[in-house]
């Protein structure tokens, strides 16, 4: 059952959301009919459904194999093939995971392929170099740039250490179901595989086997957030559709002028979430000169950075924030006989309660000033809390695109940086560079 809830506060009336209704109705129409602009990208809204346990046994036996074989494992993929396993997998992993070494059965889920660093690729082939690690590869082409740089680097290396049968059991690519040059190559190599469906686009694609695989080696529950995905379709199916209210949100928002959406937490482990989700919308709104633009802060932290501009800046801006009901674990604030940081006053309270107020007291401050805001409230982080959030934030983001005019499942802008890049870099095919 979904239990994530959303106050829309001061951010907008029930006037606003009455008369701006028949357009989120029209937008929610068009999703879930499938009848507007990029329809055939349209695999996400029934996926959670259409997951059969057969598949998720196969992601867990393939990503079991990689944990009892690899210390560590490389995810390779950029954009939505890596941003979703990449919040995921640290919103439950503990604070300082990074630093515990990876061990037989609880192997390093580590990222490449997301940046063009040289320092970063040297690093972390110097990292691996003694470390019994695995791949898994993401990409329906095998011809982007980035991880495709990165996988011919690691590739090489890994069959160099361990030799190029064992390399290949320890290789697993998702890619497309029939073309592109990572097909051809898994195939000769007899890599295992996992598909990426012709109408799930990227940044959609955390709940298919992009995210399921990475996150099950992590040693996390992927059934559980498959399920949470489904318990927020079938809340928005029945008609408790929160994803059309804050679609509708945001819209009135950005019709009266606000232009930023700020995603707000007050829990480290989500800063990733802010990644995940600035994709998520940035690549879906921003076109035809539309477009919320959406940022991300972690909070208190940049309370004592972005703060000042939040409270007193341009007022363009509203926020989303979310935040979480419940902690894990927990801490009291001694007493101190000399109490010479002043702190008595809250000896004895649970640092979660400090939190919260911090966030209370920061609310009541932005509203006072002027900077409208969503609150979303998670019970606690968790597998099936997650898979309600990706889903919620899908489904709105889809609604949302058609309310403000746009195809939200195309990217036609992302192309123009590569047709510059390959021709300075002389790829064959591409003009001269001017």
């Amino acid at each position: 059952m979904s239990n994530i809830k959303l106050e829309t506060l001061n951010a907008v009336t029930a006037a606003q959301l009455d008369a701006i209704g028949a357009d989120a109705a029209a937008a929610v129409k068009t999703l879930d009919t499938a009848s507007g602009a990029g329809n055939d990208f349209l695999g996400w809204t029934d996926l959670p459904e259409r997951t059969d346990s057969k598949l998720l046994d196969e992601i867990n036996d393939v990503a079991r194999e990689l944990r009892n074989t690899c210390d560590t494992v490389v995810c390779i993929g950029i954009g939505g093939s890596y941003l979703g396993a990449k919040f995921v997998i640290e919103s439950l992993s503990g604070n300082f995971a990074a630093m515990e070494p990876g061990r037989i059965g609880a192997p390093k889920v580590i990222f490449a392929g997301q940046n063009i660093s040289e320092d970063y690729l040297f690093e972390l082939s110097a990292l691996l170099r003694n470390r019994r690690f695995g791949i898994i590869v993401i990409s329906k082409s095998g011809t982007t740039t980035e991880p495709a740089i990165a996988f011919r680097i690691l590739k090489e290396q890994l069959e160099q250490q361990e030799g190029r049968e064992t390399a290949a059991q320890r290789i697993v690519a998702i890619t497309d179901a029939k073309r592109g040059a990572l097909r051809t190559l898994a195939t000769r190599e007899g890599y295992r595989t996992f598909v990426i469906e012709d109408n799930v686009g990227g940044r959609f694609s955390v709940l298919t086997p992009v995210g399921l695989l990475p996150i099950a080696v992590a040693g996390f529950n992927i059934s559980a957030l498959v399920n949470g995905a489904r318990d927020m379709h079938a809340r928005c199916s029945a008609g408790d559709d929160i994803a059309a209210t804050y679609a509708a949100a945001r819209n009135i928002l950005y019709r009266n002028g606000k232009k930023i959406e700020i995603l707000v937490n007050y829990c480290p482990k989500l800063h990733f979430l802010g990644e995940w989700w600035k994709q998520l919308y940035g690549e879906s709104e921003g076109k035809d000169g539309k477009g919320i633009f959406p940022a991300s802060v972690d909070f208190s932290t940049d309370l004592h950075s972005m703060g000042q501009m939040i409270q007193q800046g341009e007022r363009t801006i509203f926020e989303t924030v979310v935040s979480v009901d419940n902690v894990e674990h927990n801490l009291v604030i001694p007493e101190d006989k000399d109490d010479l940081d002043g702190l008595n006053y809250i000896a004895g309270k649970h640092v979660d309660y400090v939190n919260k107020m911090a966030e209370k007291g920061t609310l009541m401050a932005h509203l006072d000033g002027g900077v409208p805001n969503l609150r979303i409230e998670l019970p606690r982080i968790s597998e099936n809390v997650l898979g309600q959030l990706i889903y919620f934030f899908e489904r709105a983001c889809g609604i949302s695109g058609y309310m403000l005019g746009v195809n939200p499942f195309n990217q036609p802008g992302v192309e123009d940086y590569k047709r510059n890049m390959f021709t300075l870099l002389e790829k064959p095919g591409y003009g001269p560079a001017k």
